[in-house]
């Protein structure tokens, strides 16, 4: 509802814009002022829906060492997708899948993060052709929280003004215990789980725990604008995944 009131509002907003810009002549001068009416109303309901408050979550189990990490959040996504092979050939695959195997991916995070590789240091975002998506992210600036072969595979990161550890290297510790104010945790996995007839489920969760108010409100703003984008990202990941698993 968040996501969908704030791209309703931006939608309306411009449409103001161009009622503005180019009133309808059937309304003449009144025209311009119904635009005005309208454009405000867009901004409002986006500026709504884009500080709306997040609800803290909990996981009802621990099957899962996301679960282990990030236990409570107040963002998240979750996709799956069935792929008929075995866990481990799955699993290889996830780990594999490199940017020119996901459809749209350079586009979709370009857009997301236009400014590249600054300081000449690559990230997920600018992860380079022929080299698995995972590998780049891990060398940058993500952090492999835990690895369970054949099974699972879990990533963060943190975002705040300032480094969460002091002297930088930090540990999958270090992450689990961040509660101090001013950052939000990211975790990002895939899970891959039997399901018979020689089928395996494989699911990429994404669970956001913001420290306090503040950070939950920017993180807010920033996740219902890039929300339906990254939407897009997973499931052509695991359409990547898929096609690269069943191939062989």
């Amino acid at each position: 509802m968040d996501v969908f009131l704030v791209y309703a509002g931006l939608l309306i907003l411009l449409a103001g814009i161009i009622l503005i810009v180019k009133p309808l002549p059937v309304l003449g001068v009144r025209a311009r002022k119904l635009a005005s009416l309208v454009l405000c109303a867009g901004l409002l309901l986006a500026l709504c829906g884009a500080l709306l408050p997040a609800p803290l979550i909990r996981t009802e189990s621990m099957g899962t060492h996301l679960d282990y990490f990030v236990p409570v959040y107040q963002f998240y996504e979750s996709h799956s997708v069935l792929v008929r092979a075995s866990p481990e050939r799955v699993f290889q695959a996830v780990k594999a899948v490199t940017p020119d195997e996901i459809l749209l991916f350079r586009t979709l995070t370009w857009l997301r993060s236009p400014r590249f590789s600054e300081g000449g240091r690559r990230t997920v975002f600018d992860a380079p052709p022929g080299k698995p998506i995972l590998e780049t992210a891990t060398a940058s600036d993500f952090l492999l929280l835990a690895e369970e072969p054949g099974r699972e595979v879990v990533l963060g990161t943190v975002l705040g003004d300032t480094p969460f550890v002091s002297g930088g290297n930090p540990t999958p510790e270090d992450f689990m215990l961040l509660v101090r104010p001013g950052y939000s945790k990211i975790a990002i996995n895939f899970h891959v789980q039997e399901t018979g007839g020689d089928l395996c489920r494989v699911t990429t969760e994404t669970r956001i725990f913001c420290t306090d108010f503040s950070a939950r409100t920017r993180f807010g703003v920033y996740w219902r604008l890039i929300y339906p984008g990254s939407d897009i990202i997973r499931r052509m990941w695991l359409r990547a995944v898929k096609r690269r698993a069943e191939a062989g």
